[in-house]
């Protein structure tokens, strides 16, 4: 790479939950494995499959019977999320060793720049294959990276050049994107699904290059014709992304900042028919959105509420939302809320998922006066709750609703992120 060009690097973890199963497990090195929630509870799909699982033409997201007809001796092993979050911060702290800038981009892939540590550690290539070594060695865990000078192509080079070559490392230039990047079809560029591949389609753009190529005036008025207004700035981004701009930097307080709202879901583990069952999985959602909203010291004043139906042949649900007079972060106030909002638009037909958020946030030290004495008393019993919880998990104190066959409260204090941990 060029001097003064920025070197930043995407370390993609390979099949992360199944490469940590697989380190735990020596006794299933030369066996497929996958791990798969729960098909009793509605999650029996496969969350990850090791490179061998997938030589049988295992994939990640299909159902764990398609799977298992695929390959029948494959070993199946439930998530455990507390431990892939342990791996991954031990990761993080490998990769620090390198370079104080280092940004989690999801559980197993994380960018980190380097421009800084050459003199340390030596060429980009040569830091690459260090890391790599490292976190195998310490994890278990084998690790692709793509190198370029941004993120956005670092990404691209992981994704489409160090996941397919043999030492698993890619350095993509941006000088060079004629000869590689361009030659590519779309789908295959970062920010690209399945949707706009189709739209690009229709335009008569096949490959990154069609797209990088094209003048961005004409690019902007194709969107325009097939987006509709205020499609300009997708189009740029996309634009430069192809031509490999990406000024943005890596920024390790990228999770740190405040968020424009908080939400929680549910996947019911039957479908709900009745608005009595539906309170309490209403109750469980706002109890948990205002405990995270008090962590992060922020109240809000818009609830959102959603859901989905049974059906998926003929799609049934709503999202909706409403404004509060006050902002709170008080359960009772966004539980009744969600109430109205879920009363006032559900179709009656049987519900699957449900959805509830909390926008329009503030600082917690800025609330208006009201006339409900009892405010300040909420606030502090429900802050005692959550340093109770904090310290013996959400199962240690619990609404009596959450006992009824309807409550999934205790299932869900053994979970994160929806597995098991």
């Amino acid at each position: 790479m060029g001097t003064g060009q920025r070197v930043v690097m995407l370390a993609d973890c390979q099949s992360f939950y199944a490469s940590v199963e697989k380190a735990a497990h020596p006794e299933f090195r030369d066996r497929p494995v996958v791990v798969a929630g729960d098909p009793a509870h509605r999650s029996g799909i496969v969350l990850a499959a090791c490179p061998i699982a997938k030589s049988f033409g295992v994939t990640t997201a299909e159902r764990l019977g398609e799977a298992l007809a695929k390959c029948p001796e494959l070993v199946v092993l439930k998530p455990r999320m507390e431990e892939y979050i342990r791996v991954s911060l031990q990761i993080t702290d490998i990769l620090q060793s390198y370079t104080d800038l280092v940004e989690p981009y999801s559980i197993d892939e994380q960018f980190l720049d380097v421009t800084g540590s050459a003199r340390l550690f030596g060429d980009p290539a040569s830091i690459a294959r260090h890391i790599q070594a490292r976190i195998r060695e310490e994890t278990g865990v084998r690790t692709r990276i793509g190198i370029a000078e941004n993120k956005a192509l670092a990404k691209m080079a992981c994704d489409n050049y160090a996941k397919k070559n043999e030492c698993g490392v890619y350095m993509l230039r941006k000088d060079k994107l004629d000869e590689s990047l361009w030659q590519l079809p779309v789908h295959n560029m970062f920010m690209i699904g399945a949707r706009m591949t189709q739209h690009l389609h229709r335009m008569g753009i096949h490959t990154i290059g069609d797209l990088a190529r094209t003048p961005l005036e004409k690019l902007k008025e194709r969107f325009g014709r097939e987006f509709g207004k205020n499609s300009d700035i997708h189009a740029e981004v996309l634009w430069r992304i192809a031509n490999g701009h990406d000024d943005s930097p890596v920024s390790p307080n990228t999770f740190e900042e405040r968020p424009k709202s908080i939400g929680h879901q549910m996947t019911l583990p039957r479908d709900y028919m009745s608005m009595g069952e539906i309170r309490v999985a209403l109750l469980e959602l706002s109890e948990l959105v205002c405990q995270r909203c008090r962590a992060k010291g922020v109240m809000g004043r818009v609830v959102s509420v959603g859901c989905q139906g049974a059906d998926f042949d003929r799609p049934s649900g709503f999202y909706r939302q409403m404004k509060m007079e006050v902002a709170s972060s008080v359960t009772d106030d966004i539980f009744r809320t969600a109430c109205v909002l879920f009363e006032r638009h559900w179709d009656r037909l049987p519900v699957r998922k449900v959805a509830v958020a909390l926008g329009e946030l503030t600082p917690d030290r800025e609330y208006q006066l009201t006339l409900i004495a009892d405010r300040e008393k909420q606030l502090a019993l429900e802050r005692a709750a959550d340093r109770i919880k904090q310290k013996y998990g959400n199962a240690a104190i619990m609404r009596a609703s959450s006992a009824t066959p309807a409550g999934q409260a205790k299932s869900r204090s053994q979970k994160i992120g929806g597995h098991s941990k």
